[in-house]
């Protein structure tokens, strides 16, 4: 944690991000809003993500959509059963709000009902995609969601998929540890591509 205050305007959020620096509440401050720049810093490289068979086999049973229904993957993500959750409605309105203006973004999976079992969002700034969170309450789903995001990253000429942290179950997949010299590196290329 770098700093703490602040508030979640879009200006304000923007300008984080393209300085490698994003929000987050904190629990022992009472919830207060804290800006963070973990070192290491976790990145998805998007030629190394692991699909396994058993992934490959569970995207035939869902679908994929793209900014269908932002806010309820965020409310997904926030569900408060979730252990360590910190997306609360004032992170929800804000990143709606991003959304609504174009940078905020969610990858959506629905079931063979159509119900919605899983989802990422985040921010996309040029070659950046700086995920925030993901959700499942089907088996897979949230992985089938990081599979889509890195084949339209790939399609489109990004180059940079930022995870924060890399947790066990994004290493499971391939995310790796970078240093923050190196990612604000990759960063400021990301930011220079498209």
């Amino acid at each position: 944690m770098i700093a703490v205050g602040g508030d979640l305007e879009p200006a304000t959020l923007i300008n984080a991000y393209v300085h490698g620096i994003f929000p987050m509440e904190v629990s022992a401050l009472k919830g207060a809003l804290g800006w963070w720049s973990p070192d290491p810093r976790g990145i998805v490289p998007l030629d190394h993500l692991r699909v396994t068979k058993s992934m490959k086999q569970s995207a035939k049973h869902f679908e994929v959509r793209i900014d269908t229904c932002f806010t309820d993957v965020m409310r997904g993500c926030g569900d408060p059963s979730r252990e360590d959750g910190w997306i609360t409605e004032e992170f929800i309105a804000a990143y709606t709000a991003l959304h609504q203006l174009g940078w905020a973004h969610s990858v959506e999976v629905f079931d063979r009902e159509g119900q919605l079992a899983g989802g990422l969002y985040g921010v996309r700034i040029k070659g950046l995609f700086a995920g925030e969170s993901m959700f499942h309450t089907k088996r897979d789903a949230s992985k089938v969601a990081l599979m889509a995001l890195v084949q339209v990253m790939r399609d489109s000429g990004m180059t940079l998929l930022d995870v924060q942290w890399c947790t066990e179950h994004l290493a499971s997949l391939g995310a790796i540890e970078v240093s923050r010299a190196e990612y604000l590196a990759l960063l400021a290329d990301a930011l220079a591509s498209r």
